[in-house]
Order: C-alpha cells, then structure tokens, then sequence
C-alpha cells in the first residue's frame, strides 16, 4: 500500500462532531449562493419570537443568531449530536426536542412565531402545525440532485436519498398545508476539492448521498480522481440549492 492510500484510509477514520466541516479547512471551496441564509433567518427574527430550529446538528448555525434561550428551541435525531447537545445547548436552557424519525412528534402545536430549517428534514404539515397562525418559516435545503455526479461517479446505481426533496414539490407541499410563499429561489453552487482526501472524508460523513462508500473497494475509482485532479488541481461537483421563506395563513373556517 502506497504512503497516497494509506491517507485515504485515514480520512475515513475521521469523525465528525455536530456539523462542523473544519477538517476541510482549504481543501474544498464552495461558489456562494444568490442569497444569505443566516441574513434571512435575520431578517425574520424578532427579539421576542419562540423560535424552533429543525435539525440543529451540533447547533453551531443557530448559537450565532444570540436568541433568548428561554424563547429557542431545537430539534435533533442523530444520537451523537443529541448528546452533544445535552451538554451545550441545553445547559444553557435551550429546549431540546429528540426527533429521531424527523417528524416533530414531540414539538407542540401552535407555538413557534417562526420556525427554521438549514437542510433538515420537511414534514411540510406538522412544521405548519407547530406554527402559530401568521408565524413565518424559513428554510434552504439540499435539492435532490446535490453531488449527482460524484454520486453516480462511485455509483452507477446511485439514485438520490430524497427524490421528492425539489423545489416544486415543496412549493405545492407548503400550499396544501395552509402557507402562503413570500419567497424562492433556487441555485446550483459549484464545490470543488483540491485533493482526494477531502473527497474520501466528505463521502464518509455523508453516506445518504454516498451509500456504502468503502475505500478499499473504491481504491481504482479514488486513483482515476487522483489523475484527473492532476489536470487542474481540483474536482468539482455540485450543490442543488433552494430556499423558501412562508407564512402560516390565519385559519379560514
């Protein structure tokens, strides 16, 4: 085994905390999208709002916005973040809602002046039900054809984890559970890395798009991507984007 392969080997022993991708640090670089998310989430934001953050990870995104913890609250279904949680965001008096199958079971309804969501899962009818009448939700997410092609490269078999997760088909989810859409917008950012390490660590810590990733089965792939990084320094694939920004309509009896 070759000094090369042995790296390899070690990226996919690397782990994870939260949602914190530092390892990367000047090993990847990704174009910027057409809009702010954390601007947004700003913009819609009032000091006085019970927010509910889905899918917080490590809550590295939403500790930035500074909100009341009285007034903040947090869902989570990985265990190794719900643990870590217990023992940052929680102790500062977060709510802590585990949400293993991703469907708010244990949110409350009509309670949040806004909820948010950076690429968590979209139960569209229970988010609307947490919601008061007039609360605001704002989201990006990972479109369904995110990384498609450095997926179908190690895969030919790969078809996306969440086919149903496009901008379309949220917008007539959203409709039909009582929002009205005040905004969208949708966009595909290049991602590029300069060595295939990178790429060897990002496949493992995302296995929904690159299921069953295994670097000694994959060694001849990950050595065709090392002779084609040579050509220009990097390997590109890219990001499916879009956000939305909505309100809860007011009940129509």
């Amino acid at each position: 085994m070759t000094a090369l392969e042995r790296s390899w080997f070690e990226e996919a022993q690397q782990s994870m905390h939260g949602w914190d991708f530092s390892h990367l640090a000047g090993r990847w670089q990704t174009a910027d999208l057409p809009w702010d998310y954390a601007a947004l989430v700003r913009e819609h934001l009032s000091a006085d709002d019970r927010w509910l953050d889905i899918d917080t990870g490590g809550g590295e995104l939403m500790g930035r916005f500074n909100h009341q913890p009285a007034l903040t609250a947090v869902t989570e279904g990985w265990q190794p973040n719900i643990e870590l949680l217990k023992q940052t965001v929680v102790k500062k008096g977060i709510t802590l809602y585990p949400d293993a199958a991703e469907q708010l079971t244990a949110v409350p309804n009509s309670t949040f002046d806004i909820v948010t969501n950076s690429h968590g899962a979209m139960p569209v009818k229970r988010i609307a039900e947490v919601l008061k009448p007039g609360g605001r939700f704002v989201t990006q997410q990972v479109g369904a054809t995110n990384n498609y092609a450095l997926s179908r490269f190690f895969d030919e078999h790969y078809e996306p984890a969440y086919p149903d997760n496009q901008l379309l088909t949220v917008m007539a989810q959203m409709q039909a559970a009582g929002f009205e859409i005040l905004r969208v917008e949708q966009a595909y950012a290049a991602l590029s890395f300069t060595d295939v390490g990178a790429i060897v660590y990002y496949a493992t810590v995302i296995p929904w798009e690159f299921p069953h990733f295994d670097v000694a089965r994959m060694l001849p792939k990950l050595h065709q991507l090392q002779s084609l990084l040579a050509i220009n320094g990097r390997v590109t694939t890219f990001e499916d984007r879009f956000m939305i920004i909505a309100r809860k309509l007011a009940r129509r009896d």
